[in-house]
């Protein structure tokens, strides 16, 4: 697993661009993309008394009624624990169009709650059923999404796996965003694009958060079998896409790595 971990994290790394602002300038006639992405961890709550269906249901009727006619929320996903440290951890990832939606999001959704449960005491009833799933402690991060995501071409029928690499930037003084687009460029399209097992992939980097040197690399695939064979074509297809100076080259701009893989839950 060594050497395919020390392969992945050539691929992953060559996503970071050296700041924000680099990263949308080179990408103004691509298609408008969500611009930022949020990230909220809860956990389950031991008095929680429902099972997973009725909470999938609770949730689907509130993305239903509520998060899928916000105009300022492009979409929201969550995922559940798989492969992570706490087995109690729960993700809910939206994403915005710009960052003045980030603001206008949350007063939204208190007016389509309204609309959707008119009577007060009923909506009340709704939503204290919605949050008792969850404990009290939540931690929020935002990020800026990159190019160079590949869309899922159509939404699952069932549940897929995310998994989730985060890795820390080293920022280096010899590095030089010539050299770094130019692999970046081969990556994209000579491993990203060909890896069959690759279904969605997602990059994004820090915006507002703990810490500066995230970039997170969210990339879906349909089963956790899939997990090994995604490494391996990935192996397979930088050995084809990069000389060995130029896969020596990538390791200045990386520092280190978490890994995490989740259930991307179908509501």
């Amino acid at each position: 697993m060594k050497t395919t971990n020390q392969f992945f994290t050539a691929i992953l790394v060559l996503l970071f661009l050296l700041s924000p602002s680099a990263i949308f300038a080179q990408d103004e006639e691509a298609p408008k993309r969500p611009e930022y992405v949020t990230v909220t961890k809860s956990y389950w709550s031991k008095n929680y008394e429902g099972s997973p269906e009725e909470w999938r249901a609770t949730e689907k009727e509130y993305m239903d009624k509520v998060t899928s006619k916000n105009e300022y929320v492009v979409g929201g996903w969550y995922y559940t624990h798989l492969l992570t440290e706490n087995s109690n951890e729960v993700l809910y990832v939206q994403t915005y169009p710009n960052w003045e939606a980030l603001d206008k999001a949350a007063a939204r959704n208190s007016e389509l709650e309204k609309e959707a449960w008119p009577d007060e005491e009923e909506r009340k009833a709704f939503l204290e059923k919605l949050n008792s799933a969850y404990s009290m402690f939540h931690s929020d991060e935002i990020y800026a999404t990159l190019p160079g995501a590949k869309i899922l071409p159509a939404a699952p029928e069932g549940d897929m796996v995310l998994y989730m690499r985060q890795n820390k930037l080293a920022y280096p003084e010899d590095g030089s965003m010539e050299e770094f687009n130019a692999l970046r460029a081969k990556i994209l399209e000579n491993v990203i694009n060909k890896n069959e097992y690759i279904k969605g992939y997602y990059p994004s980097m820090h915006a507002w958060g703990s810490d500066r040197r995230d970039f997170n690399e969210g990339i879906l695939i349909d089963s956790l079998d899939d997990l090994g064979k995604m490494f391996d074509r990935n192996i397979e297809l930088m050995k084809e896409a990069l000389t060995e100076e130029e896969g020596k080259a990538l390791g200045k701009y990386f520092k280190g790595h978490g890994d995490y893989v989740y259930t991307a839950v179908k509501l």
